[in-house]
């Protein structure tokens, strides 16, 4: 299968699998009549990629998942501590998150809907 075939198999922009490619995440497959010749493989691959993505692992976590999994001998825990390592981070950045919405409330609750002259929320914006 062409790239443009993997791209509609898995939802991934064809830009983002050069790219891929071009970092070695993904393997480049052998030619075809000069177009890169893509198979069920590779369709899985970058599947897991793109799951690994989506739960927002950086590139380097998803390449060491990525390394981890076809280690088939080693112990689990290598994949439990990149999901935990990634897990706390994920906790951090939701007590981050929640922290800027009570900001954000407490500078709606302020706001008086007057002019942006007397925007208490422009004037907390400015410090």
């Amino acid at each position: 299968m062409r790239i443009s075939d993997l791209s509609a198999a898995t939802g991934c922009h064809v830009e983002t699998i050069r790219y891929y490619e071009k970092i070695g995440l993904i393997p480049v497959p052998p030619r075809k009549n000069s177009y890169r010749n893509y198979d069920d493989g590779d369709v899985a691959h970058l599947a897991f990629v793109m799951r690994c993505r989506g739960l927002g692992f950086s590139l380097d976590e998803t390449r060491s998942l990525m390394d981890l999994s076809v280690a088939r001998d080693r112990s689990c825990r290598d994949v439990d501590a990149v999901v935990r390592n990634h897990l706390a981070q994920v906790e951090a950045k939701q007590k981050e998150l929640a922290a800027m919405a009570e900001d954000l409330r407490a500078m709606l609750d302020d706001c008086a809907h007057e002019t942006i002259a007397n925007c208490n929320v422009v004037r907390t914006l400015s410090g």
